[in-house]
């Protein structure tokens, strides 16, 4: 079977991973990327075999790629929620409580948990059907409410718990509505990307991950998710993680 995969958040460096993982298998037809940036030339090889769609994730935005896709009977085997944001030049992750801020909160709130329950909300017209679909949703071990021991990093942790917590409560939606549908809350490990760039010093030995490694354990992971639950929120080793 050809596997139609959807990569939204496409401009991050583990998508740019997944997106050549992915390619590099013959059973992949196409690779459609969502991103607010315009195709990379360096990616221009793949040709009729990668699709780049522009969205800048505001509601209009997303409606008008879905409404390309519906229309087009688009169908996936595999999608992939990339968005997130932990800092910027702005925003950056807090350690005291003084340090909150109501307009930073919301962006990070914004980028990590409402952006993709709205890609969920409408993805649903697409991947509802026959062709079974697994959903992968990238969250953090830092959502963990259980798993919370070291406090910080309020906005961040709030935003991926709330995450976790809306792909919950979708998942039971589309087990009446799209029963084809899987989903998996995926946290990566810290990976080397500008996204965890002023934190490696505390890395430990051994724990500091390419992104082609991602992609790598992503594929071998998707590979064996025939018991899994639904959803099921597991680390980059496929060990569960406490919601």
């Amino acid at each position: 079977m050809q596997q139609q995969i959807l990569i939204i958040g496409a401009g991050s460096s583990i998508a740019w991973a997944i997106l050549e993982h992915w390619l590099a298998d013959d059973s992949v037809a196409t690779v459609n990327c969502v991103s607010r940036s315009p195709q990379p030339e360096a990616l221009n090889h793949y040709r009729e075999r990668l699709r780049w769609l522009h969205c800048d994730y505001t509601e209009a935005s997303i409606d008008r790629v879905i409404a390309q896709l519906v229309a087009e009977k688009a169908r996936f085997t595999t999608a992939f929620v990339c968005n997130g944001l932990l800092h910027n030049d702005s925003i950056h992750p807090e350690k005291r409580l003084e340090e909150l801020h109501a307009d930073q909160l919301q962006a990070v709130f914004q980028a990590n948990a409402v952006v993709p329950l709205l890609w969920l909300g409408r993805l649903i017209s697409v991947l509802a059907g026959k062709q079974r679909c697994q959903v992968v949703v990238f969250s953090a071990r830092v959502g963990s409410i259980g798993d919370n021991r070291r406090g910080g990093w309020y906005s961040y942790r709030a935003s991926k718990a709330a995450l976790n917590m809306l792909v919950k409560t979708a998942a039971i939606e589309y087990s009446r509505r799209a029963p084809n549908v899987r989903f998996i809350l995926f946290h990566p490990g810290t990976t080397d990307t500008p996204l965890s760039r002023p934190f490696q010093r505390a890395v430990p030995a051994g724990k500091l991950f390419t992104a082609e490694f991602v992609a790598e354990r992503l594929w071998q992971l998707l590979s064996e998710s025939a018991d899994w639950q639904d959803p099921v929120f597991l680390d980059w080793s496929g060990q569960s993680i406490p919601w």
